[in-house]
């Protein structure tokens, strides 16, 4: 089956191609390079050293690199609230459902009980390997942020009940839906990749699926339980109040399978977009434009909101009051990733992605790794896994389609491991991971970033095996 997904993807990762395939390095590339270094430096010393709140370093690193980048003054800071619009107004709604969400289902106690049913079933032990396996079928058709939210109140609960870090119930659950994001079809990375490349789309969701088993394995239980008995988070009280406290004066508690039904009602809705999406080549007909608006994750997560608030037998003022305290403890967290997305936009809008695209064209590589540096290259950047994927796709697209003798299906793989190494200061993700676990950035970096790196490297390794017997 093919993998045409998006035209107008295609043609933008084409541009990109043709740009950097005919312009020289220049000493405006250079400082390009320096001043992202120096932007992402300024972040990390003024949280790390001077103790400046996240929300006004990031403001103030984006500022300078604006600044030093090139970008013109009367464009600095319409820059700058469009990154923090464009994360506030996607992922900003989407945490707030799922902190509703979450909320809902530890006060009826239903949490609880599906917690306790999964412990005692796998054991406190197996708890990790239990937690990678969750993530990775919860985040099938969602994002990577949707799916945090909706682990969360999980994550939170099993670890109070198995004690010790967090980090080790935490990071295998992050671990199983960062690999999903990164390589596995009908996420948007991967399709992006596959369309640019004229990967086949089966093709590369079965070698997705090989690649991302023994990668989740070792970044998720394996390095978890290594990095838990290292770093030692102390998650905020507000929230692990609101993720563990429940309250059961409101009757019984709901069963363990009206409990999941909540969980799984917004996976459903968008699984169920997914297999529209692929199953129905007409994007215009009504079933499609019905699918793109009840799957659109704010949509679910919305309707499975009312659905908690209908199952778990509240009272509307009881309801009405844990909705109203689900939001206070995340506010300073939105605050945070909306200024880290001003952040990575004044980074994409120096250009450095072309600069980057340039560097490569150079370079006398395989395929299959340079497809790879080349998305590290644009992510370490940018902060942007999607700006990644896109760039070092369509940098990668007209070289591939002279060669014969690697996998397209691989490329498009090598693409979305490379989009996943070191997420830091510039990607909202890390700021999203690092106050929802309650560390700080030098704790956020050993644990967050190691293992989205071990995720990228042990992929890339994994392909690399895989493109010897696959062409």
């Amino acid at each position: 089956m093919s993998g045409s997904i998006s035209p107008t993807l295609s043609s933008a990762a084409a541009a990109v191609a043709a740009k950097t395939q005919k312009t020289d390095w220049t000493g405006h590339d250079t400082r390009l390079i320096v001043v992202a270094v120096l932007g992402i430096a300024l972040v990390v010393l003024l949280t790390a050293i001077a103790k400046i709140h996240p929300f006004l370093a990031l403001l103030v690193g984006g500022l300078f690199v604006g600044v030093a980048g090139g970008i013109p003054a009367d464009k600095l800071i319409s820059t700058l609230t469009t990154g923090v619009g464009g994360v506030l107004g996607n992922v900003g709604v989407v945490v707030a459902l799922g902190a509703m969400l979450g909320k809902l289902l530890v006060d009826s106690g239903g949490a609880d009980r599906l917690v306790g049913a999964i412990v005692d079933r796998v054991g406190e032990k197996r708890a990790p390997w239990a937690m990678v396996l969750a993530a990775m079928v919860v985040g099938i058709p969602m994002f990577f942020e949707v799916g945090l939210v909706l682990m969360i109140p999980i994550i939170y609960l099993v670890w109070k009940r198995t004690g010790g870090s967090i980090l080790r119930i935490g990071i295998p659950a992050l671990a199983g839906l960062s690999i999903l994001h990164g390589l596995i079809p009908p996420h948007p990375g991967p399709l992006v990749a596959i369309s640019a490349l004229h990967a086949d789309l089966g093709t590369t969701l079965l070698l997705g699926i090989v690649t991302a088993i023994p990668t989740a394995i070792i970044a998720g239980p394996l390095y978890g339980t290594f990095i838990a008995k290292h770093v030692h988070p102390h998650p905020p009280e507000t929230l692990a109040k609101q993720y563990t406290v429940t309250e059961r004066e409101e009757g019984e508690t709901p069963s363990v399978w009206v409990t999941l039904s909540v969980i799984l009602l917004p996976v459903a809705i968008m699984l169920a977009k997914t297999v529209v999406d692929v199953a129905d080549d007409n994007a215009k007909s009504e079933l499609h434009r019905v699918m793109d608006f009840i799957g659109d994750p704010i949509m679910a997560l919305l309707v499975g909101v009312v659905y908690a608030a209908v199952v778990l037998r509240f009272t509307r003022a009881k309801t009405s009051d844990i909705m109203g305290a689900a939001l206070p403890p995340i506010a300073g967290i939105l605050l945070i990733i909306g200024a880290g997305g001003g952040f990575k936009q004044m980074l994409v809008g120096t250009g450095i992605a072309d600069s980057i695209g340039k560097a490569a064209n150079n370079s006398h590589l395989s395929l299959l790794l340079l497809a790879w540096l080349i998305a590290v290259g644009i992510r370490l950047a940018t902060g942007s896994a999607t700006v990644a994927t896109v760039t070092a796709s369509g940098i990668i697209a007209p070289i591939a389609a002279t060669s014969t003798n690697t996998s397209t299906a691989l490329l498009a793989l090598a693409v979305g491991s490379g989009s996943l190494f070191l997420s830091h200061v510039n990607d909202a993700g890390f700021w999203l991971v690092k106050e929802f676990f309650g560390m700080d950035v030098k704790q956020t970096f050993k644990s967050w970033s190691a293992m989205e790196t071990i995720l990228s490297s042990v992929s890339i390794v994994v392909i690399l095996i895989l493109g010897t017997f696959v062409h």
